[in-house]
């Protein structure tokens, strides 16, 4: 037992020295925050022999910290270790590593918070970069440029952008070859994902093939005892593609299948372990209607308060839970309810996503309201045109579009 606890200690010692952050994978988000602070200690001291190097390194872990928390104050500490390597840089790859990692930083923001100028900061950056000779530094900046592309697709949302941001992509991860890590797997996934969504959209089946491949390929190669975070990133991505496209063909196994997915993926690890990641698996569960109440509500008080999109995505699907649940039974005094809880939220000026989320979620109510009464809505319309451009606004097309779908629903006969 002694010998064995040792030689793990070894191994978990060599695994904190090497560039591959992977086994961060498999701590707690708690102590993950300690090892970026002691990581940050380590890099500013006078005795460390390759500051910028470690300053890098402790960017990277506040990032991820970022990542699974949500917290504002670990994607400021990323800043600032990208800067104290930026300004410690003395050649212009160190200068280039460093400008990509305060980009990838600008870009985790606008993931996490949403807003334009994250994104616009990070394409602003990137474009300063000239080509580092190194090609391990060349591929970093040409997967981060293809990134930020796919995120600007999005946005967009028009069929020529997909394709250009899908073709960066696909160069992006050839360059990579068999390379894994932290930064490389969220490539793939954003191939993957944008992939998928571009497939869906156009009907593109050998879209929804790159997809498939790319997640199968990234679930196979990250073992649930190593990689169990990169693995229940790619089932949820499965499992989300898998809703859909059984809802476009009304097939009840593909959705059985989907809820499959999602078990196991919540699986893999616990809500303190990664609560944003946990959050998001409730999140698109509900948007395939099989999230449990109680776990919506806990994913909503994981994500609040911190103007995360995650968060106003949560506290939406938690109410239109409680609203199903009141139609379903019929039950007015319900529906009262919940609307009293969102007009208290929305009396508290709330940011701009929740404001949005809060009334996406008044006019589902009203929705409901109407279909069990046959009383129209006042102002639905409106409403819900001035929550889709907010959303818009606040670059959350997830919102935007639930707004959107909502304004098409047709008034009962």
């Amino acid at each position: 037992m002694f010998e064995f606890g040792r030689d793990l200690r070894k191994l978990f010692a060599q695994a904190r020295e090497s560039d591959d952050l992977a086994w961060l994978e498999l701590i707690g988000v708690d102590l993950l925050e300690t090892e970026a602070r002691q990581q940050s200690i380590d890099a500013g001291r006078v005795s460390c022999p390759h500051p910028v190097e470690a300053g890098l390194r402790a960017s990277r872990m506040w990032r991820e910290h970022a990542r699974r928390s949500g917290k504002s104050d670990s994607l400021d500490r990323a800043a600032r270790a990208a800067g104290f390597a930026s300004r410690g840089a003395q050649s212009p790859d160190d200068m280039a590593k460093a400008a990509i990692e305060t980009a990838r930083i600008a870009l985790l923001k606008f993931d996490l918070c949403g807003g334009l100028e994250p994104l616009a900061l990070a394409i602003g950056g990137l474009s300063q970069i000239d080509t580092p000779r190194k090609k391990e530094t060349a591929q970093g900046l040409a997967a981060t440029r293809a990134a930020a592309t796919a995120r600007q697709a999005r946005l967009e949302n028009t069929p020529a952008l997909r394709r250009a941001a899908l073709s960066a992509l696909d160069a992006a991860v050839k360059a990579l070859g068999g390379a894994r890590g932290l930064d490389e797997d969220a490539l793939r996934l954003d191939r993957a994902a944008l992939a998928l969504e571009s497939g869906i959209e156009d009907h593109d089946p050998s879209l929804l093939d790159l997809a498939g491949r790319e997640l199968r390929e990234l679930i196979e190669a990250a073992s649930p005892d190593y990689r169990p975070l990169t693995r229940a990133r790619a089932l949820a991505l499965c499992a989300a593609g898998m809703t859909a496209l059984g809802s476009m063909a009304n097939d009840a196994t593909a959705a059985d299948q989907a809820q499959a997915l999602y078990e196991t993926a919540t699986n893999l690890f616990t809500p303190d372990h990664s609560p944003l990641d946990w959050a998001a698996v409730q999140v698109v569960k509900a948007e395939a209607g099989t999230a449990a109440l109680m776990d919506l509500a806990k994913a909503e008080a994981l994500t609040a308060g911190s103007g995360l999109v995650v968060g106003a995505l949560a506290a939406l699907a938690r109410r239109r839970e409680e609203t199903r649940l009141a139609e379903a039974g019929g039950d007015l005094a319900g529906l009262a309810d919940v609307e009293a809880s969102l007009l208290i939220r929305l009396a508290g000026k709330p940011a701009a996503l929740d404001w949005a989320g809060s009334q996406i979620a008044l006019a589902e109510v009203a929705l409901a309201r109407r279909r069990l009464t046959g009383v129209e809505p006042r102002a639905l319309g409106l409403i819900l045109t001035e929550a889709a451009a907010c959303a818009r606004e606040e670059a959350a097309p997830l919102l935007a579009w639930r707004a959107e779908r909502l304004m098409a629903e047709p008034a009962p006969v």
